[in-house]
């Protein structure tokens, strides 16, 4: 039991980068890391950790010896988990992140139905879209739209979310209704929407049968924020390029004219991003499962 203890605080500090960060984490003294890694270090007849004055980070001996204890401790999880699991009612603290629009109209409205079947799983919720370290920030998973980047997160798509190329009527008004690609060229503009994380701003995309094609056009105005993306649309700054879902109502009551419905924009995936070195907790896996009911819902 000492070793695997051994092993889970250094596995943590190497993940955290940091003593104190690690031992607030494990909610043990500092002093017993400190203790706990001198002791392996010895015992090992190896220099596992150098520290800076910013952070702390394996040798080369420590990052063999990391991913040997990474390889261990989630088959000695998986193996327990196997045991505890068929007893088990899901239950414990969840740290997620969602995408901001997707929480506020689809997941949050549809929580109450999760709570009340896991009503012992505690939910701690974020919103934003921006990039998050899981590790390093103790989140149990992220859903995110768009194309995953190359990661070492697990990736489980969700969702794919056809979308729509849609502008106000006040912008319509004056700059007509375009019926071909060639007519955007001719003197309409659009919202830019920039990624928060890399702030690359990407262009409008169309479906013309199989085909995708790009077009970029002037743009008065670039933004970061899904609402404010679809407020610069609504106030009739230019183009833009929504999954459907998110401006139906817009639609229908017409405050949003749809641009182009023969040529839609390629469908929008959805993913949960969750670390791959881990085994999935019962309430993890409940709450993606849940997730994954949900948004198959949508269109």
């Amino acid at each position: 039991m000492d070793r695997l203890q051994a092993m889970r605080v250094f596995t943590r500090i190497v993940e955290l980068g940091s003593f104190t960060r690690a031992a607030d984490d494990l909610s043990l003294p500092r002093a017993t890391l400190t203790h706990t890694i001198k002791r392996l270090e010895e015992r090992l007849g190896a220099h596992l950790l150098q520290r800076t004055t910013r952070r702390v980070r394996p040798t080369r001996d420590g990052e063999v010896y990391y991913n040997h204890c990474v390889r261990l401790l989630t088959d000695l999880d998986a193996v327990e988990a196997d045991f505890r699991e068929a007893a088990m009612v899901p239950k414990g603290r969840l740290r997620i992140d969602l995408a901001s629009s997707l929480a506020r109209t689809v997941l949050i409205p549809a929580l109450p139905a999760f709570v009340a079947r896991y009503p012992q799983i505690e939910l701690d919720i974020g919103t934003s879209d921006r990039f998050i370290d899981l590790v390093q920030e103790g989140v149990d998973c992220v859903l995110r739209a768009g194309d995953l980047p190359d990661s070492t997160m697990v990736g489980r798509r969700v969702a794919n979310l056809s979308q729509a190329t849609v502008a106000s009527p006040a912008y319509v008004k004056r700059h007509g209704l375009p019926q071909t690609l060639a007519d955007l060229q001719d003197g309409h503009v659009a919202v830019n929407w920039a990624s928060p994380t890399t702030r690359r701003t990407t262009p409008l995309e169309f479906m013309v049968g199989r085909r995708m094609r790009e077009v970029n056009l002037p743009a008065p105005i670039t933004i970061s924020g899904t609402e404010a993306y679809l407020a610069c649309c609504e106030a009739g700054l230019g183009i833009a390029q929504f999954p459907r879902y998110r401006v139906e109502s817009e639609l229908k009551c017409g405050a949003l004219i749809e641009l182009l419905p023969s040529m839609p924009p390629p469908s929008f995936p959805i993913s949960v991003l969750y670390p791959s070195q881990r085994q999935l907790p019962l309430r993890l896996r409940v709450f993606i499962d849940w997730m994954v009911e949900v948004m198959g819902a949508l269109h």
